[in-house]
């Protein structure tokens, strides 16, 4: 028996690949703030460059696992919002 291709396969693409590498950016945006050696540490640098990739292919990996693009989509957003949440409070606010 064969299986039918979702419908939704392409919205689950498009959020993974987009909003996943926007995730991917503002976790390690996070990492490089919070990190053992704040900002000033300068091989953290070159690991914090190396570790966007695998984060994003983990994030664009994990919407296929997820029942709808909707879903998928919905999810992304919610913690892009609170990746670059975090990141704005930890750089002192939007003002600063």
């Amino acid at each position: 028996m064969r299986a039918a291709i979702q419908r939704d396969w392409w919205l689950k693409s498009l959020s993974g690949t987009v909003l996943g590498a926007s995730l991917a950016l503002g976790l390690v945006g996070l990492w490089a703030w919070w990190g053992p050696g704040g900002l000033r540490e300068p091989d953290k640098v070159q690991f914090n460059m190396w570790m966007i990739a695998p984060l994003w292919m983990l994030a664009l990996c994990t919407v296929y696992f997820m029942r709808s693009g909707a879903r998928a989509l919905l999810a992304l957003l919610t913690l892009n919002a609170l990746a670059y949440g975090l990141l704005m409070w930890a750089q002192g606010g939007a003002g600063a």
